[in-house]
């Protein structure tokens, strides 16, 4: 029997109540079918760690995790560190170091999910992004002058390299042709004279190799009206680092919330492991109280399984979750409008599952 072997970094907050639910439904999915097995093993590693150790994982994290076949993350922050070390330090880091180089972020509109826009159906949001998740706005590169002076000057450098910009695009591309569907470029050059040109230049220039499918171009402010107005219109979008983070978090107001939205960081080569989490923050403030929704970390193991070739068990999951939202919204937690606790909930879904 072949067995995964996944690294566990639930984090903080409620990040180990719903990383627990994820472990308990992977586990079902080995179960129902029978050739694999996974072995977790759990990091304490987060903000109450760097409050204790001064450092958000140890020197050698990246080693360690490295002899993983994957990666489990469940939220990160806490009152007390600030968000740009508990973000930079932990989950940058292994993005970075991992070479991760695709963040997958569906924005999809399960039955029974409430979505804000009126008379939307579920079929038209439907959207896959593509971002490009090692460089970009987000490479980390500047400088700070004359700190506390009256001349004192910040520069934040983006990092756009021809290898880095071609090989997401490549992806999306690759993705659309694949699926047979549309694929949108989103960018900023009427703003952004260098890295937005160039992305825009890098997009046209791969298309080229791909004339069977069908390409849009938008600015970001513009994908943003779009993704409100007329979501439909989306199917695959590709874009830089920071336009994806925005416009997933608005993908995800628009398809549920928060509570059910999950993403995969992926190396597609698999030299180094992936990572799959719930984009939702820690909420420390509902910490341990056993309420908080564990759909989008399960969603998370839905794409877990579809990274390691188990398709038909991914898709399964998010029947199951359809189910759950249509069927048995009483087995949800209190933001979905049921009276569950998040564990009973997920012994709620692992039953269907089996199902």
């Amino acid at each position: 029997m072949k067995e995964y072997r996944i690294a566990v970094v639930a984090g903080d907050g409620i990040g180990p109540e719903v990383m627990a639910e994820c472990k308990k439904v992977l586990d079902a999915a080995a179960s129902i079918d029978g050739s694999f097995r996974f072995a977790f093993t759990d990091f304490p590693w987060g903000c109450e760690y760097y409050l204790k150790n001064g450092q958000m994982m140890p020197e050698d994290g990246i080693e360690i995790l490295s002899k993983y076949d994957a990666i489990l993350l469940g939220a990160v922050g806490y009152p007390g560190v600030p968000d740009n070390i508990s973000l930079r330090d932990l989950l940058i880091r292994i993005r970075h170091d991992f070479d991760q180089y695709i963040n997958l972020r569906p924005v999809k509109l399960l039955k029974g999910a409430q979505c804000p826009l009126k008379d939307v159906k579920e079929e038209e949001i439907n959207m896959t992004f593509i971002r490009e998740n090692t460089e970009g706005e987000y490479s980390g590169q500047g400088a700070w002058l004359y700190k506390g002076q009256p001349g004192e000057v910040v520069i934040q450098d983006s990092v756009f390299s021809r290898k880095g910009t071609e090989r997401v695009i490549r992806y999306a591309y690759e993705l659309a042709r694949k699926e047979h569907k549309t694929l949108t470029s989103v960018s900023k050059a009427n703003a952004l004279n260098y890295s937005m040109v160039f992305w825009d230049s890098i997009f046209k220039e791969v298309g080229e190799e791909y004339p069977d499918v069908r390409t849009y171009s938008l600015l970001v402010d513009a994908a943003s009206m779009f993704m409100v107005k007329d979501p439909s219109r989306f199917q695959i979008v590709v874009t830089s680092n920071l336009f994806g983070d925005i416009l997933t978090d608005l993908g995800a107001a628009i398809a549920g919330g928060m509570g059910l939205a999950a993403g995969a960081n992926l190396n597609p080569e698999r030299k180094f492991p992936s990572m799959f989490e719930p984009i939702h923050g820690s909420a420390p403030d509902i910490a341990g109280q056993q309420i908080a929704n564990p759909l989008a970390a399960i969603w998370s193991a839905s794409q877990l399984l579809d990274f390691f070739g188990y398709e038909d068990l991914g898709r399964k999951i998010l029947d199951t979750m359809e189910v759950m939202l249509t069927e048995h919204r009483e087995k949800l937690t209190p933001d979905q409008g049921g009276t569950a606790k998040t564990s009973e909930c997920g012994d709620a879904f692992v039953e269907l599952l089996r199902k």
